[in-house]
């Protein structure tokens, strides 16, 4: 249990679900009807950078309710979920004092996670081992792991270059295997709240058509001047803004690369196979007895409102 968490009021709702499917409309419907803080759950959301390619609120939503966590991460760093869930508690524990129910609202399963369930106490990986683990061609690496960490090797596939170097360096630098450390989860706030979750699952052909639709929008609405922006600040490609989807497809329209309908089309398409996977995860990883809906209406909120009062 994460002490330092106050205990007088533990209630926590959580509206989760892919991308897509209302989940922030949702959330906000919901704090209008009571004193409540929206807590962003969505690894896109966080940075400044991405405010339409990754469909943050805008200024009009978050002065209906007061939102955070929303775009207060520059660019030039990587959030980790171990940060995110320190802030998240922070923030937490901020709308209890002010006599609030805190909202999570997102779709980023390792974060919730992490939140709830806590992360493995990894030591910080000696540099010098990690420099030497991800020299190493993904082959000889996952050689390796099969010699010095045998089970990860057999889950992990053998072209899966960030997790096998990740189990490797992880063993090498502590002596421990990865799969021992994360049996150690620390931090998770779980058993310390109340949580009443909700779960959007809307139909898929739906689904999908609304992030067909979002793209195209976003293309209008700025997200060309966007990637324009992050493009000249010359950022290392490998940070999680320049791989968001939507910023690869158009810088390379703008490259000359692809012309712009193919640029859409093939965002649109990420879009797609992200929604798809986050879908299947919220659809079988969460408690069986979590509430699944396809429908955000009027019904679902008066009811959720219930039973945060209740």
């Amino acid at each position: 249990m994460n002490t330092d968490i106050p205990p007088e009021r533990r209630t926590v709702a959580l509206i989760a679900g892919p991308t897509a499917s209302g989940k922030s409309a949702l959330a906000l419907a919901l704090a209008e009807r009571l004193p409540s803080v929206i807590v962003n759950a969505d690894s896109a959301q966080v940075y400044a950078d991405l405010a339409v390619l990754s469909a943050r609120p805008d200024a009009v939503e978050t002065a209906r309710a007061p939102h955070r966590l929303f775009g207060h991460v520059d660019g030039a760093e990587a959030c980790s979920a171990a940060r995110w869930a320190a802030e998240a508690r922070a923030a937490i524990a901020e709308a209890w004092r002010d006599e609030r129910v805190p909202i999570l609202v997102g779709g980023t399963g390792l974060y919730l996670r992490t939140l709830l369930d806590g992360i493995a106490p990894v030591p910080e990986i000696d540099p010098a081992v990690r420099r030497a683990v991800r020299a190493l061609p993904v082959a000889e690496a996952h050689r390796a792991l099969a010699a010095e960490d045998p089970a990860a090797a057999a889950r992990l596939a053998a072209a899966d270059t960030s997790r096998v170097a990740r189990a490797l360096e992880v063993v090498r630098s502590t002596g421990r295997t990865l799969a021992d450390w994360q049996s150690e989860r620390v931090g998770g706030i779980g058993d310390a709240i109340r949580l009443v979750p909700t779960l959007l699952l809307p139909p898929r052909d739906w689904l999908f058509e609304c992030c067909d639709r979002r793209f195209e929008a976003m293309m209008a609405g700025g997200a060309v001047e966007e990637v324009e922006r992050l493009r000249a600040r010359r950022l290392d490609p490998a940070l999680p803004v320049m791989r968001a989807i939507g910023v690869r497809e158009i810088a390379g329209w703008l490259d000359g690369t692809h012309d712009r309908a193919a640029a859409i089309a093939t965002a649109q398409a990420a879009t797609r196979r992200y929604a798809k996977r986050q879908y299947t995860w919220f659809n079988h990883q969460p408690p069986a007895e979590w509430p699944r809906t396809a429908q955000a209406d009027s019904a679902l909120i008066g009811k959720i409102e219930t039973m945060l009062l209740s």
